[in-house]
């Protein structure tokens, strides 16, 4: 953004509901299947009733079924579901109550009263099957008893499968803190008592002080995710972590990191309790969405604001005490932040952690928060701590080149880029042929708008990442594919910065509110 820090780019140390199912449980129609059988006019001579082949095998398998299997929790009986009169009502006068087995060795002759025509009537046990499975579904959703072992009765379960009457109209996706909150109407009291005892407030002593800054929990044995400028400098027994809860536990530096400006401190002797924040995909996060910012500003922890995403991929860079500039493709908030909110995360209307708030824009020194927030993506704070905490110092990558902004046209068109000033020796920009003069304008389809955007994008990246660049060369757009390499230690900044402004605040003197505004707009274009 080319404002000085310490003026101008201060950072601060210091469900839907489901819809119901059909007549989940409304029976397909049968032919009158539970009438009882007429009962005859005159008790002393009944009239003998002859049941059709169809009833008689369907009696007949009723009573074999109700021999080998189980009664079902919450399914009718399956004599009833057949059309036999159910339990307790009188059989006709003639027959006997079960009918016999079938003949050994064969399919029971058509001939005898009770036996099952020589061919069964497949329509008529299609209409009575269908039935039964309406009443074992009565079960699974109703009874709730069989859910664990109805099947088909048939021993098919191609049509049924295990169900959970607690997941109903529940959302999919359980792994975010606040699954009913959402951008459009965000439950921030939600997503604040789901999010807080990750939270901790920073306490640090050094040689030039003390100062505050916020961190997140990152796992369950205390690792803990800050920026670098909060305890940059911190010595062994100078760092303190204040939970949401008040208690104060000692913390030590695992590792930092000047380029990204993120830490990783470990808490020591870390209780059992401590809850590990819920990471999100800052590569999902667009301009516009809810998100919420908590920290420790000015020493008032647990401290909640809220606003919007105001852009993404906002190059910010800032430096401390004349060391590397960390450079970011920052998201920019207008929530507020202020010292002492550095470390802290930003979390989207979910209560995943998006972000790590680090810088902001002011007018002055004293001005605070002006809605010009910056969080550096919680994808590459991500990438960087696994690095701090396997090896206490981070890898980045590298691509061989020095840069100044500028600008290059090819197709009719003019974009702002990074121009290319020199190329390294045997550097993965020599290798993909990159020349002096050559302006940069995008990298894998991002546009990239000068140096500091370049800087952040392949800081973003790892060694051995393989990227596509759009290249203008004299008026011709072309691409370059280049396989990143990891920075040499001695190779110090590999983009060159945008000069400062020669005044000491970097602000030009007596312009009006709107003038400085305007004046401010065209230093983020430039950047």
């Amino acid at each position: 953004m080319g404002l000085d820090k310490e003026a101008a780019m201060t950072s601060t140390p210091e469900q839907p509901h489901r819809g119901q199912q059909d007549h989940p449980t409304e029976p397909l129609a049968v032919a009158q299947p539970t009438q009882r059988l007429p009962l005859p006019v005159t008790p002393p001579a009944p009239a003998p009733e002859r049941l059709t082949p169809a009833q008689q095998w369907a009696r007949y398998e009723a009573a074999q079924r109700a021999t080998r299997e189980p009664a079902l929790v919450g399914a009718p009986a399956p004599a009833a579901a057949h059309g036999a009169p159910p339990a307790g009502a009188p059989l006709p006068a003639t027959g006997p109550a079960t009918p016999p087995p079938p003949p050994a060795g064969g399919t029971p002759s058509s001939a005898q009263p009770w036996g099952p025509p020589a061919g069964p009537a497949p329509r008529r046990r299609s209409r009575a099957w269908l039935w039964i499975t309406a009443g074992v579904v009565t079960g699974l959703l109703v009874g709730g008893g069989a859910v664990a072992t109805a099947q088909l009765l048939d021993g098919s379960s191609s049509t049924q499968r295990p169900a959970s009457l607690a997941e109903l109209g529940r959302p999919a996706d359980d792994t975010v803190p606040v699954a009913g909150s959402t951008t459009e109407g965000p439950d921030w009291p939600a997503v604040a008592a789901a999010v807080q005892d990750s939270v901790v407030a920073i306490d640090v002593t050094t040689s030039a002080g003390e100062s505050q800054g916020s961190g997140v929990i990152i796992s369950d044995d205390g690792a803990i995710l800050t920026n670098n400028h909060v305890v940059s400098g911190a010595g062994d027994g100078q760092v303190a972590v204040t939970l949401t809860d008040g208690r104060i536990l000692e913390a030590e530096v695992t590792g930092t990191d000047a380029s990204t400006d993120l830490a990783v401190i470990q808490v020591l002797d870390a209780p059992d309790d401590l809850v590990p924040a819920v990471l999100g995909d800052s590569d999902a996060v667009t301009v516009g969405e809810s998100v919420m910012a908590v920290g420790n500003p000015l020493g008032l922890a647990n401290t909640v604001t809220t606003g919007i995403v105001s852009a993404v991929d906002r190059p910010v860079s800032t430096q401390e005490n004349g060391g590397e500039a960390a450079v970011t493709n920052a998201i920019q908030i207008d929530a507020a932040v202020n010292p002492g909110n550095s470390g802290g995360p930003l979390f989207d209307a979910q209560g995943q952690v998006i972000g790590i708030t680090s810088s902001i824009a002011t007018l002055s020194s004293e001005s605070g928060s002006i809605g010009l927030g910056f969080a550096i993506p919680v994808n590459l704070a991500e990438q960087i701590a696994a690095q701090l905490i396997a090896d206490g110092e981070a890898e980045h990558a590298f691509l061989g080149v020095t840069l100044q902004d500028g600008t290059a046209t090819a197709d009719g068109v003019t974009r702002r880029g990074a121009v290319v000033q020199s190329v390294t020796d045997e550097s993965p920009a020599a290798e993909a042929g990159l020349q002096v003069d050559d302006v940069i304008v995008a990298i894998d389809g991002d546009v990239v708008g000068g140096s500091e955007s370049l800087t952040a994008f392949v800081r973003g990246m790892s060694s051995g990442d393989e990227a596509t660049l759009t290249v203008v060369r004299g008026g011709r757009a072309l691409e370059v594919d280049v396989t990143l390499a990891t920075r040499p230690d001695d190779f110090g900044q590999q983009e060159q910065q945008p000069a400062e402004p020669d005044d000491s605040s970097g602000i030009p003197d007596g312009m009006t509110p709107e003038d400085l505004w305007e004046w401010f707009q065209q230093q983020q274009e430039q950047g």
